[in-house]
């Protein structure tokens, strides 16, 4: 791919960080988006050391509730007049029951409305950058995670283990609820488990904590992690829209996602939470 404007959210450390400098690496310019400004400077300053003053820049912004993610969305507009490829990674893995003012769970905010209510933000500079790409870093734990539609928003569902399997799952159906909506627009969306990383995703006390820590012994290195979103976001060959890979390798979906009622539910509701009428209706209405 000739160089592209690729941003990576949650990009000062673990993952996502390793997502930057592979495509700093390959000569694209990456934005980090990144809550703590500190940290995500750091990473600026030694990826322009590394690859040239040009090939990063910082976008302080926060995700955590929809206000939160429309500022970053006006910020990246505003700055950038092509977007080519938009990865979501920020995620967390609450350990306890947090809630946004709205009353919105953290989780299903981060890991879900933020990717959701950001895509429709930017959707417009996407599709007049085509051919352009939006990489959704999910995990295979999607597969065990549930939707409630009256619980998991609010977390009357809430679980140290179960929620960030929900979350996922909320990315893999929104997924494929939006894939075929971007048929002819330039525009392509998949999603990427990245495999089993040491990251501090799930670094809390108390016995799942243990149980989680002893799986990191036999996890890969962040590294690894960034091959599958990497790939995704720069090898063009890849043309699938609304596919999911598991690191390098093309998946069947599984059945808990292709659930086009619960898809259907989950969609309404983002749109009514975000305050969103129509979703990415831009460049005669290609979008319906």
């Amino acid at each position: 791919m000739k160089p592209k404007i690729c941003i990576v959210t949650g990009a000062n450390r673990g993952i996502g960080k390793g997502i930057a400098k592979a495509i700093a690496k390959q000569g694209h310019q990456v934005v980090l988006v990144c809550r703590n400004a500190i940290m995500g400077d750091k990473v600026v300053k030694s990826l322009q050391q590394s690859f040239g003053e040009t090939s990063a820049e910082l976008v302080e912004g926060n995700l955590s509730s929809i206000k939160k993610v429309k500022a970053v969305g006006d910020k990246l507009l505003s700055k950038y007049e092509q977007i080519n490829v938009l990865i979501h990674n920020a995620g967390v893995w609450p350990s306890k029951l947090n809630k946004t003012e709205k009353g919105i769970e953290c989780a299903f905010m981060v890991n879900h409305l933020a990717p959701f209510y950001l895509t429709h933000q930017l959707l417009g500079r996407l599709m007049e950058s085509a051919p352009s790409r939006i990489v959704l870093v999910n995990a295979g734990l999607y597969s065990r995670g549930t939707f409630n539609p009256e619980l998991t928003p609010w977390g009357g569902d809430f679980s140290k283990l179960k929620t960030y399997m929900n979350s996922k799952l909320c990315g893999m159906l929104y997924m494929r609820k939006f894939a075929p909506m971007l048929e002819g627009s330039g525009v392509i969306i998949n999603a990427v488990h990245p495999g089993v990383i040491r990251t501090g995703l799930g670094d809390f006390s108390g016995f799942v904590g243990i149980l989680l820590k002893i799986t990191k012994l036999f996890q890969r290195s962040v590294k690894f992690g960034a091959r599958g979103p990497t790939n995704l976001a720069s090898n063009s060959e890849i043309t699938t829209n609304g596919s999911f890979y598991d690191k390098l390798e093309r998946k069947d979906i599984g059945l808990k996602a292709l659930d086009d009622e619960l898809a259907e539910k989950l969609w309404n509701l983002s749109l009514e939470l975000c305050g969103i009428r129509e979703y990415g209706v831009y460049n005669e209405n290609k979008l319906q």
